[in-house]
């Protein structure tokens, strides 16, 4: 995965109004509702490798950043996160991905109408790709996206940025137009990934962020009809 991001036009400063000719989603969180499913596997994790069990409403503040990340902010060593990494992926394994997740009221019907109106869109997730990927098939969403762009599977190379920048050079290869590119998040790490590349970025209130994290946002959300009504105008 590269960092090198193909040229955009400076368009941080646009109108939530503007027509875009491209628009990026998060996943979790923006798309589908995924903590309910991803606390319940950290905490099976944590039990299996013997460590105290957090608060479950802790636990919703890993929702977005990269899981490895999360384990050594909670305490593990860097060897030590990998290893919590790896039950954590046995247990996604063997459940799904997928599993304790639903997609959020009004989202497919949001993609198909972006998508009838002609602009291309795409995921860009700090979730490992293949299982980005697991996620939308199982929901059926991958109709609506041109490019679906993860993590590397070790969550090495799992910055919201450099996930942002590798969808970019993807949509970029496709001759997809990236000047009035637009990014849809929920959490702080959307915001920071996004304006890293010029790119404008629109909250959405359903997510698990909270207030403070969408300053520096265009404009945030309350449903999946509002969001439509930013992009399409």
């Amino acid at each position: 995965m590269t960092t090198q991001t193909p040229a955009v036009a400076d368009n941080a400063g646009a109108s939530a109004q503007s027509t875009w000719t491209c628009v990026l989603f998060d996943l979790d969180g923006t798309l589908t509702d995924s903590a309910p499913g991803i606390v319940d596997r950290i905490d099976r994790a944590l039990t299996q490798l013997g460590r105290p069990i957090a608060d479950k409403s802790d636990l919703f503040s890993w929702v977005g950043p990269p899981m490895l990340e999360s384990f050594e902010q909670y305490g593990f060593t860097p060897n030590e996160a990998i290893e919590a990494l790896d039950v954590y992926r046995g247990i996604s394994e063997a459940e799904g991905p997928w599993s304790g997740s639903s997609v959020y009221a009004g989202v497919p019907e949001l993609l198909a109408h972006i998508k009838a109106a002609g602009i291309p869109l795409a995921v860009a997730s700090s979730k490992p790709e293949y299982q980005v990927a697991q996620v939308i098939e199982h929901f059926d969403l991958e109709q609506y996206f041109d490019i679906i762009c993860g993590a590397s599977a070790d969550e090495t190379v799992s910055a919201k940025a450099d996930v942002i920048a590798e969808a970019l050079r993807r949509l970029h290869h496709r001759g997809v137009d990236l000047t009035k590119t637009l990014y849809v998040g929920d959490r702080i790490h959307d915001v920071e990934g996004a304006t890293a590349h010029g790119l404008p970025v629109i909250i959405v209130d359903w997510g698990y962020g909270t207030e403070a994290e969408a300053q520096g946002a265009i404009a945030h959300v309350s449903s999946a009809a509002e969001l439509e009504t930013h992009v399409l105008g």
